[in-house]
């Protein structure tokens, strides 16, 4: 009797990735597409920078108003019929984050480019349902990666609604 397979759709991706300074510990571009591929649910074309203080800090500032660098910053332009945009990770700040939270370094640049690939594709946290269903997107994935629940708790918003993340 022969069985009918499905093969999954592989979804298109063109992947950028920049260095404007090197992140000791920052993933390779084989990690990053990894974890781009895991989150993307369409079409995509993403560029992913990681950044020092100063830049994650203007970027911030501009575009948030907010007043310190942030781990990841989304900057999402399209997502019909292809997601384009751009993921920013400030290295500085993922080390420092990672260390104070006790977490592999690795570990927690692999969750903030999940975290940033799902923002691209419209996912978000400002309310407590979408938070809960993003966050939960988040913990699966990232565990397909092989990495642990990076909230480390059983608590679904252990840092706030916005789970300590920049958007």
């Amino acid at each position: 009797m022969r069985m009918n397979s499905v093969m999954p759709m592989r979804h298109e991706l063109r992947l950028s990735v920049q260095h404007a300074v090197r992140g000791v510990g920052a993933p390779l571009r084989a990690q990053i597409l990894r974890a781009i591929r895991i989150a993307q649910e369409r079409d995509a074309e993403v560029t992913v920078r990681i950044v020092g203080e100063a830049e994650g800090l203007t970027l911030n500032q501009t575009f948030r108003h907010q007043h310190h660098a942030t781990n990841v910053l989304s900057f999402p332009y399209a997502q019909i019929p292809v997601v384009q945009g751009d993921l920013v990770l400030c290295a500085p700040v993922v080390a420092r984050e990672a260390q104070e939270q006790g977490k592999e370094l690795l570990a927690h640049y692999m969750h903030l480019i999940v975290h940033g690939m799902l923002h691209l594709q419209g996912y978000d946290h400002e309310n407590e349902i979408d938070a809960r269903i993003m966050e939960q997107r988040e913990i699966a994935l990232v565990a397909r990666l092989g990495f642990a629940n990076p909230y480390g708790t059983a608590d679904l918003f252990p840092h706030g609604r916005d789970g300590g993340l920049a958007g």
